[in-house]
């Protein structure tokens, strides 16, 4: 269930993007970092809390439609994004894997959205480039679903349209999004970001980033 949304959501007013067409941005950081031994989304990169490097990407491209899914540690985690330009949700079941933190904020955006970015919290090379590259991707198709090529697979950051809301709200476990691309495989417009591939699940993880 979503809860705590940081007064009245921004987000959630009529203004759309320049196309005409209004895409939400969520930040999946909501899970317990079990591999990692501590708050992963409050490791620095570059100075940087890996979960803020992820907020201000989605705002950068989305404003104030930018929305920080929370849950373990989920004070310290929205504090460390502070300013936000967009509002946060605290997933009181973040507990039963990064499904629930996806239908928690599409559930949230779902009567103002006309898709939704998903962007994780531990993929600390993506940049702003690249998700203005998926942007255009599904602004010239926006029945299709633009997702990021790498590594032989495709994944996030994956822009979904409102076709599949449903689904996404219907998503169990800690499997994340990867069963929908499965499912619609023939309607998802791939852009190519290798430095995708690269996530952080151990500490040794930002090490060797250097």
């Amino acid at each position: 269930m979503a809860q705590d949304l940081a007064g009245t959501p921004p987000a959630l007013q009529s203004t759309g993007q320049q196309s005409g067409k209004r895409l939400y941005a969520l930040v999946l950081a909501a899970g317990t970092s079990s591999r990692f031994g501590s708050v992963k989304q409050l490791q620095e990169y570059e100075h940087t809390p890996l979960v803020m490097h992820a907020v201000r990407l989605a705002e950068s491209l989305c404003g104030p439609r930018s929305v920080l899914v929370a849950g373990y540690e989920w004070q310290a985690v929205v504090d460390a994004c502070r300013p936000l330009r967009g509002f946060f949700i605290n997933n009181a079941r973040y507990r039963e894997g990064m499904s629930t933190s996806i239908a928690c904020g599409v559930k949230a955006v779902a009567d103002a959205a006309d898709a939704v970015l998903l962007l994780l919290a531990d993929q600390p090379l993506v940049t702003g480039s690249h998700l203005a590259q998926l942007l255009a991707a599904w602004d010239e198709s926006p029945a299709h679903i633009a997702a990021t090529a790498f590594a032989a697979t495709a994944g996030p950051p994956v822009i979904f349209p409102r076709l599949y809301f449903d689904e996404l709200c219907e998503l169990q476990g800690d499997h994340g999004a990867r069963s929908v691309l499965t499912r619609a495989a023939d309607c998802v417009r791939e852009v190519w970001f290798e430095p995708a591939a690269v996530d952080i699940d151990r500490p040794e993880d930002v090490d060797k980033l250097g």
